[in-house]
């Protein structure tokens, strides 16, 4: 299908009990999202692969507060993203936790796992109704990202978001590095 000039876009959100599913369809938007990812047998490795976003977001579902907004055009989904509350030790790590900006250690934190639109649907502001149903769903003072630094649409969204590095992430010995990206809530526009 593809994506019409007038667009109406739905975002639905959901629950952990309603995303079961979901996760294929999922991991359908992640892996057209990041054609260069499922092309690389490097990135699975590094656990940048459909089979990891399944266990990911499975893990993920036991976590108080999860949330996960689908957009949806003419009925067929096109985005998703999800998030949680999470404690600051738990997002940031031990070597990051006290680099960060006092609020976002003290203050609700919402983890941003993960947010991706088909390629025919982005730059039509998907992302960014997704990542604010989060925000509203969520209720977060802080909000926190990892993204891979050579995501150049995906940093250039965070950055119109109002994203601010805050430093390297490594999320396991020998894996990739990530731009660790902080949003204080009160301050986005």
């Amino acid at each position: 299908m593809a994506p019409s000039t007038h667009t109406d876009v739905m975002i639905r959100t959901y629950g952990p009990g309603q995303v079961p599913p979901l996760v294929d369809v999922a991991a359908d938007i992640w892996a057209d999202a990041h054609p260069e990812l499922v092309a690389n047998p490097g990135a699975a490795t590094a656990g940048l692969s459909v089979p990891a976003l399944h266990r990911q977001i499975t893990g993920h579902l036991k976590r108080e507060g999860f949330a996960l907004v689908m957009a949806y055009e003419g009925g067929s989904a096109v985005g998703f993203a999800y998030g949680f509350p999470c404690t600051a030790d738990y997002w940031f790590g031990p070597d990051l936790v006290d680099q960060v900006p006092a609020g976002a250690r003290t203050d609700r934190l919402m983890g941003l796992c993960e947010l991706a639109v088909r390629p025919p649907w982005q730059s039509r502001g998907i992302g960014t109704q997704m990542h604010a149903e989060l925000l509203r769903v969520i209720a977060p003072q802080w909000s926190s990202l990892l993204a891979l630094p050579s995501n150049r649409r995906g940093q250039d969204l965070y950055a119109r978001l109002g994203y601010e590095y805050a430093g390297p992430y490594v999320n396991e010995p020998g894996g990739p590095q990530f731009d660790l990206l902080l949003l204080h809530v009160s301050n986005a526009s």
